[in-house]
């Protein structure tokens, strides 16, 4: 028998994958993990069969296809009035975790300190532990998830290195503000703290309301990497595509992990991405469509006995049940799914030290039809 040494002995198998397997085993709906029930754009799938046959089959450049860099260094120009460098500047990732675990490890040594806002997606912290960091947490509490900045410079110490930010944010649904960003620049400035801006739903943003990028504040972005994902923004979370952008200095340190982490990714679907995102609208509805998904699935819960948070981003929709029962959100989830044939996520699942606040999310990105069914079913809890 081996003996083994866990890197991280308290780390299991992620609430997703136990909760997806938990509705497969009880045919419910699953609302839990964060992925579309229905198809991609039909254009994008044959701009993929054509790159394969164009003969896109065989190793991209480690940092990404030049097409596609150049594709995203002119999407964002558009998007904030700002140009990264495609060869410098633009790193194309297997996914988001992949671009935030790279981030992480071309930055953090042990004993480096990261403050990360929970409830939080679930790679940050294990990442950082793996690195040898240490985390340092502040944790948020509903209805608004709001930021207390003076209670976060608290937390600083001398060994603060990395901030981590997510708007809009997974599990909430909450954006950070404008007057949260001047709080985060007064705090970081004199420092040498990185921010890791984990911006992967930056276009689900609804009621007319501003996505706060980091690149969009000179002080911030000079010492920022920020992760964006395909996945989330063209409804293919299984392609794993996305990248990271950094100003030359901090690209560096990142490429150094990149190349021995997953050197270089998918080839025909980076040009096919490419080719269909040089079209602005296959990006810019995307706001709009989530916006009538979350307001056809909030008017829909409205007549059953869960209370609604508010939801000004992501494709996810919080909810309190505790006018319903005193159970553990986690035995509370389960339950729903036994018993009522709907899965959810308990967001004590986002935290470290499971805080319960009796909230549970529901994923909207999925057929209405899907939303409808569920629905009727949480109406009988």
């Amino acid at each position: 028998m081996l003996h083994i040494q866990s890197k991280l002995p308290g780390v299991n198998t992620t609430i997703f994958s136990v909760m997806s397997k938990l509705a497969a085993e009880y045919n419910a709906i699953n609302l839990s993990q964060g992925f579309p029930d229905y198809a991609c754009d039909p254009k994008l799938i044959e701009l993929v069969n054509k790159a394969m046959k164009d003969g896109f089959n065989q190793y991209a450049p480690m940092p990404g296809s030049i097409f596609l860099k150049e594709t995203i260094a002119e999407k964002v120009e558009k998007q904030y009035n700002i140009r990264y460098n495609p060869d410098t500047e633009i790193t194309v990732t297997a996914g988001g975790t992949q671009a935030i675990f790279t981030a992480l490890a071309s930055i953090i040594n042990a004993g480096d300190e990261v403050i990360i806002f929970e409830p939080a997606y679930d790679s940050y912290a294990p990442t950082v532990k793996l690195l040898g960091g240490l985390v340092k947490t502040y944790e948020l509490a509903p209805p608004d998830y709001g930021i207390d900045w003076d209670m976060v410079k608290k937390l600083f110490t001398v060994k603060t290195r990395m901030i981590i930010l997510n708007t809009p944010q997974n599990p909430t649904g909450s954006i950070l503000s404008s007057d949260d960003m001047k709080s985060l620049i007064k705090l970081v400035s004199g420092t040498d703290i990185v921010i890791l801006s984990d911006e992967v739903y930056e276009h689900l943003i609804y009621d007319g309301q501003t996505h706060q990028s980091v690149m969009s504040y000179p002080e911030l972005r000079h010492r920022s990497f920020v992760v964006a994902s395909f996945g989330k923004l063209l409804h293919a979370t299984g392609w794993k595509l996305g990248y990271c952008l950094a100003p030359e200095d901090l690209t560096r340190e990142f490429r150094k992990v990149h190349q021995f982490n997953v050197f270089s990714v998918n080839s025909p679907m980076q040009q096919a991405i490419a080719e269909y995102i040089k079209e602005p609208k296959n990006y810019t509805e995307i706001g709009s469509f989530f916006q009538l998904k979350r307001d056809y699935f909030r008017n829909l819960l409205a007549e059953s006995r869960f209370k609604l948070l508010p939801c000004n981003g992501s494709y996810f929709q919080c909810a309190s049940y505790s006018s319903i029962s005193d159970e553990k959100d986690t035995d509370f989830s389960i339950r729903l799914v036994k018993e009522f044939g709907v899965a959810t996520i308990p967001v004590s699942a986002f935290y470290q030290k499971a805080t319960d606040h009796k909230i549970i999310r529901f994923c909207f990105a999925k057929e209405n039809d899907t939303l409808a069914k569920a629905a009727e079913k949480l109406k009988n809890v």
